[in-house]
């Protein structure tokens, strides 16, 4: 395997687990306060040094059904980090999130999840 795509990994899991931390935190409280804005924040950006580092180290086609997962899944997770920003520009830090948010959030996870999972099957079954 690539070296390149050996660090994406890496550093696509500790997006994960940032983004799950910022997103759990989330549903949990309702509260978009600094917590939930850094780790979202911060899974996004790793998502994104992953990809590009996946693609870089990859032989392979984006075009499959992983990478459609994942194209979703990080489209989903800044539309939340955007939505969360927003709330924090508009409404100040520690603002009660509403329910299309908290049911939003929980689809953006969803499709995260599913995203990391097939990654992590695909390399397996190679």
């Amino acid at each position: 395997m690539n070296p390149l795509a050996i660090i994406g990994a890496f550093v696509i899991t500790l997006s994960f687990l940032a983004y799950g931390i910022g997103s759990i935190s989330l549903v949990r409280f309702k509260i978009v306060g600094r917590i939930v804005l850094t780790f979202i924040s911060l899974g996004v950006l790793l998502d994104l040094i992953a990809i590009l580092l996946m693609m870089k180290g990859s032989t392979g086609s984006p075009f499959t059904l992983h990478g459609f997962l994942g194209g979703i899944a990080f489209s989903v997770m800044f539309v939340e980090m955007v939505w969360c920003w927003n709330m924090y520009f508009t409404y100040g830090l520690d603002v009660k999130a509403g329910k299309p948010h908290i049911v939003y959030t929980k689809v953006a996870y969803l499709f995260w999840v599913l995203a990391y999972f097939t990654g992590s099957i695909l390399i397996i079954w190679r």
